[in-house]
């Protein structure tokens, strides 16, 4: 056997394990490839166990989101109250959500979205980012759904993202500031200086009830654990500023007069006991050209929870003419 045979003989094993080597190298390059997008999708989108429903992390702090019927279907954007979060649609999503997808969210500062002590808790701030969490599921047009200062929110949206919005329905929205009849004894106290920081501070869940009473109008309700829990996760200062900017939102310009140049379908709905607004305050959108007001009896401020059936059936008949738009 001559010399070079010997070599090439020897060479073989060096050779399979350059092979072997290479096919490693390939596979660790893939699995880099692959590791590396799902960070990158985790950064985007981090799944929580509850539901499977991502926080979107947003200008400001992470937003909680869940959504909700067959993902293909027309949208339903929900947008809850001051002081509430995701858990004040429970009872009314079950009845959308066969026909609809439904987006709900925790505005920021409220549920399970990021509390951050250096504001981004006015209207337009809020609004903006239901347009982004929207972009970022891509959802290019909804009707759009709030709830007292979500019907704030949902105006502020339409105000800057018209594209997105094919129709509004507001529930107990107040159309100006001067329509308020009270926000309770508690309630009062709470935005003032000292004694409202004590007041949080020292809250039970009897004083939360005390103050979210009059959300409230329907004989023998109870105010849901929900309404407390969603209270006891805002920080004071989350509170106070979402309150304070919502009421300078309608102040600066009142409701209907900042939705009738939109031109969007307008659906208002309102409890005719709210012990918070004056339900013939809901008379005042009527100048909104083309907006359906209805005035549902027995229930107060949260038809939503008061009510369901009722109200899940306006928003159904509204969205059926509407959502495709």
């Amino acid at each position: 056997m001559t010399t070079l045979h010997r070599a090439a003989r020897r060479s073989l094993p060096s050779r399979r394990l350059t092979r072997r080597r290479r096919r490693l190298l390939i596979a660790a390059a893939v699995l880099v490839v692959i590791a590396g997008s799902l960070l990158v999708n985790a950064a985007v989108v981090t799944r929580q166990s509850a539901g499977g429903s991502p926080t979107l992390p947003l200008d400001g702090g992470n937003v909680y989101v869940r959504q909700d019927g067959p993902a293909g279907a027309p949208a339903l954007v929900l947008i809850h109250g001051l002081a509430a979060s995701t858990r004040s649609w429970d009872a009314l999503v079950p009845l959308l959500a066969e026909s609809y997808h439904v987006i709900r969210l925790d505005l920021l500062g409220h549920g399970r979205s990021a509390k951050p002590a250096d504001g981004g808790y006015g209207m337009p701030e809020q609004g903006r980012r239901v347009g982004q969490v929207m972009d970022r599921l891509g959802v290019k047009h909804a009707v759009v759904v709030g709830h007292s200062t979500g019907g704030a929110v949902a105006t502020a949206l339409a105000e800057q993202r018209p594209d997105l919005v094919s129709a509004l329905a507001i529930i107990d929205t107040a159309p100006r500031l001067n329509a308020a009849v009270s926000t309770g004894f508690v309630g009062g106290l709470l935005d003032k200086p000292v004694i409202g920081q004590l007041l949080w501070r020292l809250r039970t869940d009897s004083l939360i009830r005390d103050a979210a009473s009059n959300a409230f109008s329907r004989p023998g309700y109870e105010v849901p654990q929900a309404v407390v829990d969603d209270a006891r996760e805002m920080t004071y200062h989350a509170f106070v500023a979402t309150s304070q900017d919502g009421d300078d939102y309608v102040n600066r310009r009142a409701l209907p007069d900042r939705l009738s140049p939109l031109g969007k379908p307008l659906l208002v709905i309102f409890g005719a006991d709210d012990r918070r607004w004056r339900s013939s305050s809901a008379a005042e959108y009527r100048a909104v050209p083309g907006a359906t007001v209805e005035v549902l009896p027995g229930v107060g401020h949260s038809p939503i929870m008061e009510d369901p059936p009722r109200t899940a059936a306006l928003l159904l008949a509204f969205a059926a003419r509407h959502a495709h738009r």
